[in-house]
């Protein structure tokens, strides 16, 4: 019996050693265009060299966000690879849960036990996933967010301790493949960046997003919120440039310690069997339609970087349309695992091994009660009900999302169909949002006297 056991125990260890680590690198607050490899304006040499050899996906969303918070649903829907109206439930059983995905259902910490491997996370505490995260094996918190996005060094209490845990688990000579899950506090606000990287930067020279505005010209039901309060309307040139300025270097910062993360993988001879995850929760405004924040679902809002590369990942890129959600069921398909039952996310193995153009058609979008899209490979309509207000664009000839066609006679059977869409989005999510109010607010946005 006892020969049996320790034939079992190295069959499990043999294969466990087959199965590629997983390194997941999230962050706060990124737009999809902050890195160099898609923006020359940002100095990220080391997330750039993921990208080089990694398969990137240039459609990734965040679904939608029933908190102001956007990262909060952001999150849960990340870990439990569910929509937020599967667990949030009414306003009541929001507040009494917090808002959270409950740790019982599936998530990733779960998936990966599962599948035999160790399982880490560390990352900052405010609004996020806290239930799920606290099924990972070792689970841990910065000491204070605040306090680490203002001292001047971003990403260096988590790189650090992801290097100790490296180096200990290679010292212990674990035998279990490692999922370890990095969720950063940046580059989210207040962004503090100490000056050798804040010198890398030519302020004047930032250019400015393509879609800039002084301010945004509708009451959209976000444009006074917390992250819009960041700067005062209408937002100038240079104010923009000032954020940018902040932003990029803090990225800049960001990237060094992801760079120190990454040489140690390939000190301790763990590069060629770790597959890397680069994304984000959201994107951010920064300027975009006169908007600071993401409460917007607009792309600059809701889109996010989305990066794998690593053992059996060929270089390549895809603009197929896919969700944040997607990349549970994704990692651990990659990983030789089987994806949880339940879940709304689905695996872009299939588009990352040329196997498949898309895994879906469609996507919808939220943002509380205040704003639903839907969009397609080309088109994207948004309604803000509340004003009785729609955008539609063209994507294909207007990416930036500038000239709306909403009002154009022509696209009236268009608008008609995506709107078929979005409602039959809704119902498969369960949303009870009305697309239509009896009496629309004032659309004009006027801002708070300053």
């Amino acid at each position: 019996m006892r020969l049996l056991a320790l034939l079992l125990t190295a069959a499990t260890f043999a294969v466990a050693a087959e199965k590629p680590n997983v390194l997941f690198l999230f962050s706060d607050d990124q737009r999809a265009d902050a890195i160099g490899a898609f923006n020359p304006a940002v100095k990220t040499p080391n997330i750039d060299k993921i990208v080089e050899r990694g398969f990137a996906f240039t459609n990734a969303y965040c679904l939608g966000a029933n908190s102001p918070a956007v990262c909060t649903p952001s999150r849960n829907m990340l870990l439990s690879g569910r929509a937020y109206f599967r667990y949030a439930g009414t306003p009541e059983q929001m507040k009494a849960t917090k808002n959270l995905a409950p740790a019982d259902g599936p998530n990733f910490a779960t998936a990966f036990k599962s599948a035999g491997y160790q399982t880490y996370h560390h990352g900052k505490k405010g609004n996020t996933a806290t239930a799920i995260q606290a099924t990972f094996e070792t689970n841990k918190y910065l000491a204070n967010d605040e306090a680490e996005r203002r001292s001047g060094e971003p990403g260096k209490e988590l790189s650090e301790a992801a290097i100790t845990f490296l180096r200990e688990r290679t010292a212990a000579k674990e035998q279990r493949p490692f999922f370890m899950y990095l969720a950063f506090a940046n580059p989210h606000d207040p962004r503090v960046a100490a000056e050798k990287y804040m010198a890398q930067y030519d302020r004047a020279k930032i250019p400015l997003p393509k879609n800039y505005r002084p301010q945004h010209p509708w009451n959209i039901g976000s444009n006074t919120i917390r992250d819009e309060q960041l700067a005062p309307w209408p937002r100038t040139p240079d104010e923009i440039r000032k954020h940018l300025h902040d932003y990029y270097a803090v990225m800049t910062c960001l990237d060094g310690y992801i760079g120190k993360v990454l040489a140690t993988l390939t000190e301790l001879g763990l590069d060629k069997t770790t597959i890397v995850v680069w994304s984000a929760d959201h994107g951010l405004a920064m300027g975009s339609h006169g908007l600071m924040g993401k409460q917007n679902v607009y792309d600059a809002g809701y889109k996010a970087p989305l990066i794998f590369a690593g053992p059996g990942i060929a270089h390549g890129s895809s603009p197929a349309l896919c969700y944040l959600l997607d990349i549970l069921p994704t990692a651990i398909d990659l990983a030789g695992g089987t994806a949880p039952k339940d879940i709304d996310g689905l695996s872009l193995r299939p588009v990352i091994d040329g196997k498949a153009k898309g895994v879906r058609d469609s996507l919808f979008l939220s943002y509380l009660d205040f704003q639903r899209a839907v969009r397609d490979e080309r088109w994207k309509l948004i309604l803000f009900p509340k004003i009785a207000k729609r955008e539609l664009f063209d994507l294909a000839s207007d990416p930036d999302e500038m000239k709306n066609l909403a009002e154009d006679p022509a696209q009236a059977a268009r608008i008609a169909e995506l709107t078929t869409k979005l409602r039959d989005w809704q119902k498969r999510l369960g949303d009870t949002a009305p697309l239509t109010v009896e009496k629309p607010e004032p659309a004009e946005f006027v801002p708070p006297a300053q």
